[in-house]
């Protein structure tokens, strides 16, 4: 089995420790995706999620604008926009637009989930634009089409045809990847000749029969004609094991919290989750133990082992990061050094230029 060194990527949802504002917590990605670049990782995507205290990362394409403008290298986009919360032809707009301020480097990731509760959803669909979840497949066809240079076409049912462009004279276009952690998502980005990403940092279900379905079914396209997919991870490295294993408890209780259906409250830090350590005795210390199995925690050389060997396993060339290491007390709010180092000590490790 091979081990090669697979390059690395970032997805970031922007988290909001206590005590944060939104301000500081964006700052601490700004600072994050600067670094990320300077580092020589191939890619960073913001997601999208709404109303939940720990998280800021609400409207990926203004933080990818943000991030271009500090950036030089890097691919920018989104993992993902969750399409059925948007017009189509309104996020084939925006990324193209994107596309013009850092043309080659901008990545358009589509869901299919809400990213949201039911009430969030149902405010989005009465206060703006939105798409109907059963005509995803369509809506996807429509945002690659529109992107084009060619742009689509609008036919009439008394005839004729009316011709839509996302931007007037596209030179270079984004590139559009399909998203998502269900057969469903891969069969699709098979059957249309896309790029596919399986979102391995939820939990890990599936993963390979997903892969499998995607990779056995793919039709090629003009853009794309082999299937291209890589992974996500959520992964935490810092120079000792006892530092990695308290900066890792942050987000295994928000894990916990998630999972035993408790008030979401912004990130703690890492004494407050030491302080809290009985709070999830029983169903939540299982859900922290399953997720903990899989996430990737510890000092860089080890850290760095497993991701080769995931890579390996799974036949990817590419793993995305989800820096999920806490803060402590006393660090700067408008940085997140935990995070950093963990992009610092993958780099050096794994030999990133």
């Amino acid at each position: 089995m091979s081990t090669a060194t697979p390059a690395l990527s970032v997805l970031d949802l922007v988290p909001v420790r206590a005590g944060q504002t939104s301000a500081q917590a964006v700052a601490a990605s700004l600072a994050l995706v600067t670094r990320a670049d300077e580092l020589g990782f191939r890619r960073y995507w913001f997601a999208e999620h709404h109303n939940m205290p720990a998280v800021a990362s609400t409207t990926p394409p203004v933080l990818a604008a943000a991030s271009a403008a500090r950036t030089s290298r890097i691919r920018l986009g989104s993992g993902g926009v969750m399409l059925p919360n948007h017009s189509p032809l309104v996020v084939a707009e925006q990324f193209a637009a994107l596309e013009a301020l850092a043309p080659g480097r901008i990545d358009l990731g589509l869901g299919r989930a809400p990213g949201s509760d039911p009430v969030i959803t149902q405010l989005l669909r009465q206060s703006g634009t939105t798409s109907d979840v059963d005509r995803f497949p369509d809506h996807v066809r429509d945002i690659v089409s529109l992107v084009s240079p060619e742009g689509a076409s609008v036919r009439f049912t008394s005839g004729g045809t009316y011709d839509v462009h996302a931007t007037p004279a596209a030179a270079t276009v984004p590139e559009v990847w399909l998203l998502g952690s269900s057969d469903y998502s891969a069969q699709l980005a098979a059957s249309v000749g896309l790029p596919y990403v399986f979102a391995n940092h939820f939990s890990g279900q599936g993963l390979e029969r997903a892969l499998d379905l995607y990779r056995s079914a793919y039709r090629p396209s003009e853009a794309h004609p082999e299937p291209r997919t890589f992974l996500t991870a959520n992964v935490l490295a810092a120079p000792t094991d006892a530092e990695a294993e308290e900066r890792v408890l942050p987000n295994l209780r928000m894990t916990a919290r998630l999972r035993t259906n408790r008030p979401l409250i912004p990130l703690e830090t890492v004494e407050q989750s030491l302080a809290g350590a009985a709070d999830f005795e029983g169903l939540g210390d299982s859900f922290m133990d399953s997720a903990r199995a899989n996430w990737f925690v510890g000092t860089p050389d080890a850290v760095a082992t497993r991701l080769r060997e995931f890579a390996s396993t799974h036949g990817v060339d590419e793993i995305m990061v989800s820096p999920i290491a806490g803060s402590y007390d006393g660090e700067p709010m408008d940085a997140s050094p935990g995070r950093l180092q963990t992009l610092d000590l993958l780099a050096a490790e794994l030999g990133l230029a």
